[in-house]
């Protein structure tokens, strides 16, 4: 029969054991918690400071595009086309769709694929894809024409 002192060290081993062990994953949680109460504190500020740029008002009127604009901006916005508008306005890319879709191949109209080939850009989808966001947007604008669902042409220019 085993001694009751000896029964006792045997579980007292135990316990302590037990306590290192959770103070060890107490540690871990310590530290998760730590990591997830900054990224939380992080996301907080990140929505303070949109809501305050948000609620700022505009610093400056912006002007409707005219004919006038000095040059084009890459990444910029298409402006609706007016009468007098010349296709300078717009920015570098939309410009050399536009001259494709003037061309000769593009006065029947150009797919997204041919087109993307005539501009010398690989005919992947996603290039495609870009190429018809742009495309669709000319459109909107007025800068160009979709003759058919995914066909794209240059508008008749007006006889001056």
């Amino acid at each position: 029969m085993a001694s009751v002192l000896g029964l006792l060290e045997a579980r007292e081993k135990k316990v302590r054991e037990e306590i290192a062990r959770l103070r060890e994953e107490a540690e871990r949680v310590q530290a998760v918690l730590g990591a997830a109460e900054g990224a939380l504190g992080r996301l907080v500020n990140a929505r303070a400071t949109v809501a305050e740029v948000l609620a700022e008002p505009p610093s400056a009127v912006t002007e409707p595009v005219s004919g006038a604009v000095a040059g084009a901006v890459a990444g910029a916005v298409v402006p609706r086309r007016t009468g007098d508008m010349a296709a300078s306005v717009l920015a570098p890319d939309c410009q050399q769709i536009l001259s494709v879709l003037e061309s000769e191949a593009g006065r029947e109209g150009m797919r997204c694929q041919q087109l993307a080939v005539a501009l010398g850009l690989d005919a992947v989808p996603a290039k495609v894809e870009g190429l018809r966001s742009k495309a669709k947007r000319l459109v909107e604008r007025g800068w160009a024409l979709q003759v058919r669902p995914g066909v794209f042409t240059a508008p008749a220019m007006p006889a001056v």
